[in-house]
């Protein structure tokens, strides 16, 4: 697809820092394949600039390939000059600043930073004395986030305190996804956002004209599919340990979420496990989730997948490969993973039930002004019918929290083809009143793909519980 789509509000920035007259710096952060490039391509479009992909090509190679950009767009008739030294390319750039805003462009710099440390130190200089004056817009942009924010951001590096502002581009909300296949059913969106994790790249891949289940055989299910290896692709970028780091996603994708519980499975030491877990957390591919209303309990911390493409990519294809690599991946798709897709969809849908409660919340369309959303895990106490308690763990799929009026909303979501019970809204009543808050609940909202039976639409109260359908969620 060759439509941009969203990033208004990035875009937006920019074109205001390009308006802006003097220098200016932005920093660009966020995971590969989530639209950086495709955003700075878009904001360039009809400006003057110069644009250069770093490499891991050494320090002089790299000054000889950005030379060729910066030649190219301000001086075309000296192609062929030669440069070797940043500085001295720098000052030229300097000295033939156009009359209009020029925008400057490094992309991947940890590429180039990675094998020269003084690169850096040579922007700082140049800000300082130089590029300061001129009318430039400087852009700097990484995949690795840990280097970008341990040596661009920080407080520690060189260019602290110069730049005007900074982008950190995340996945698409569901919303946002949805743009790329407008003539999908709701559920389908809602699978096509899932698969792809609302990643940029990834829902390019997606043909509208096609049925999201051929979509996902073609991508995932086809030796020839680009997300067939992708995780192994991005992984390999990352990390020397491939194996370990393989295993720690495997783990976490299938539900194990604890420090011990992983290092027990896995085999090594709970260092070892939580070094991987941390770089896997700095290059946007998992998150510490800390359970609502009790973020200070460090027992209560849980390891998930950020990215629901890895998710999926984790649950299906290792088991998979073989039938992929005869050529009978769409049989396997059809008989093993189709059938299981709601099942997958459980914890998107979660995701999304929270996006939704804390727009809405934000919105004032909600019982409450929602300003923070999360999870809530933990343990009930029960009584059988002998009368014999006994303690069973719980859990709270949605839980909305407005510390500004001092109250809370509580929900639960169902991606089923069946319809939403009795049973259901009275376990989270129940569960509910466990929840360590002080704050009253104010309101229930259920979630479901299917609806809900007669006894709930007839005895809840609408004034205290909000029923909710993924065509809600769209709307």
């Amino acid at each position: 697809m060759d439509q941009f789509i969203g990033r208004k509000e990035e875009l937006k920035k920019l074109n205001t820092l390009y308006h802006t007259d003097g220098f200016q710096m932005t920093i660009i952060t966020g995971r590969r394949r989530i639209g950086k490039s495709t955003l700075i391509t878009e904001f360039i479009k009809d400006k003057k600039a110069i644009y250069y992909m770093a490499t891991k090509v050494g320090a002089e190679r790299n000054v000889e390939l950005l030379a060729n950009e910066v030649l190219n767009v301000l001086v075309p008739n000296m192609q062929g000059v030669h440069f070797t030294d940043l500085e001295v390319l720098l000052s030229f750039v300097g000295k033939n600043v156009p009359d209009e805003k020029l925008i400057f462009i490094i992309d991947e710099l940890p590429y180039w930073a990675e094998k020269d440390e003084s690169i850096l130190s040579v922007f700082q200089k140049f800000i300082d004395n130089d590029w300061g004056t001129k009318n430039i817009l400087l852009i700097l942009c990484g995949s690795a986030l840990s280097f970008m924010e341990e040596r661009v951001l920080s407080e520690k590096s060189p260019l602290f305190g110069r730049r005007t502002s900074q982008i950190k581009l995340e996945a698409f909300s569901y919303l946002e996804a949805a743009e790329f296949v407008p003539n999908y059913s709701n559920e389908d969106k809602a699978i096509c956002y899932g698969v792809t994790g609302g990643v940029a790249k990834y829902l390019s891949l997606i043909d509208p004209e096609k049925s999201i289940h051929d979509n996902i055989i073609e991508l995932f299910f086809e030796k020839t599919g680009y997300l067939y290896d992708e995780s192994k692709n991005l992984l390999v970028q990352e990390f020397s340990d491939i194996t370990l780091v393989n295993n720690i996603i495997e783990q976490v994708a299938n539900g194990e979420n604890v420090l011990n519980v992983i290092a027990d499975k896995v085999h090594e030491k709970e260092s070892t496990i939580l070094y991987s877990l941390n770089k896997l957390i700095s290059v946007g591919l998992v998150e510490k989730r800390k359970c609502i209303t009790e973020e200070k309990n460090k027992k209560k911390t849980q390891y998930v997948l950020k990215d629901q493409m890895f998710r999926f990519w984790y649950s299906y294809l290792p088991a998979a490969s073989s039938a992929i690599e005869l050529g009978k991946g769409s049989i396997y798709y059809e008989r093993v993973v189709k059938p299981n897709l709601h099942t997958f969809m459980g914890k998107v849908f979660e995701e999304m039930c929270l996006y939704y409660t804390l727009s809405a919340g934000l919105d004032e369309k909600l019982n409450c002004f929602v300003t923070e959303v999360g999870t809530w895990w933990g343990t009930e106490v029960l009584q059988n019918e002998e009368g014999k308690k006994y303690t069973q763990s719980a859990d709270v799929d949605v839980v909305g929290v407005s510390a500004i009026e001092k109250s809370m909303i509580v929900g639960e979501c169902k991606f089923k083809n069946e319809k939403i019970d009795k049973s259901v809204y009275e376990t989270l009543v129940r569960r509910s009143k466990v929840i360590p808050c002080k704050y009253p609940i104010v309101q229930y909202l259920l979630f479901s793909l299917s609806g809900y039976t007669e006894w709930v639409e007839q005895n809840v109260d609408a004034r205290v519980v909000r029923l909710l359908t993924l065509d809600d969620l769209y709307s």
